[in-house]
C-alpha cells in the first residue's frame, strides 16, 4: 500500500476545509492509498490541547519519513514554514513531492505591461515562491497550478508503481 504525507497549514479554517476536501478528493480517486493528514492526528495537532515541539516534530517527521510520496501545498502569502522543512526532510529521505500552487499572479507573462512593470521597483506584478524549495521538488517530483492537475498528477504517480 502507499502512503502519502500531506503538507499544508493547518492553522486557518480556510486552510483545515480546503485540506480535508483535497484529500478527500485523493482517497475517492484512489481508494486504496494510506494518506496522512496531519490535521486528523489530534494527538499533536489539535491545537485546542497541548503539545510540545519536540512531540509534534516527532510525530510529524515519523508519518513522513515512511510515506512513500509528499503532497505540499506550496500557496500562502509566503511558503508556510513547516511544510517548507517537511519539503527539506522528504528531498533528504528521497520521497518524491508533488507540490500545488494556485497563485493567480502566475498569469499573464505574456502581458508587455506586467513585464515592464518589472523594471520598477516594487511593481512586480507576479507572485514569488522561494527558488531553493522549489528546485528540492522538481528534483524529484513536480509542481502544479490546479488542484485537478494535482489530483491527476497523484493518481498517475500511484499506477505507475
Amino acid at each position: 500500500m502507499t502512503k502519502i504525507y500531506f503538507a499544508n497549514g493547518l492553522f486557518s479554517e480556510a486552510d483545515f476545509r480546503y485540506n480535508a476536501w483535497l484529500v478527500e478528493q485523493i482517497r475517492q480517486n484512489d481508494p486504496a492509498v494510506e494518506l496522512y493528514l496531519p490535521q486528523e492526528n489530534g494527538a499533536i495537532n489539535d491545537k485546542s490541547a497541548y503539545a510540545n515541539s519536540i512531540d509534534i516534530a516527532k510525530g510529524d517527521t515519523d508519518e513522513l519519513v515512511s510515506s512513500d510520496l509528499m503532497v505540499a501545498i506550496l500557496d500562502g502569502v509566503s511558503l508556510d514554514a513547516g511544510v517548507a522543512a517537511e519539503i527539506g526532510v522528504a528531498f533528504a529521505k528521497g520521497i518524491p513531492v508533488l507540490g500545488l500552487y494556485t497563485d493567480s499572479r502566475q498569469q499573464g507573462a505574456d502581458n508587455q505591461k506586467k513585464l515592464a512593470a518589472l523594471q520598477e521597483v516594487a511593481e512586480s506584478q507576479f507572485s514569488y515562491i522561494n527558488l531553493y524549495v522549489v528546485g528540492l521538488i522538481k528534483q524529484n517530483g513536480a509542481i502544479y497550478s490546479t488542484s485537478a492537475e494535482l489530483l491527476a498528477g497523484v493518481h498517475e504517480k500511484l499506477n505507475a508503481k
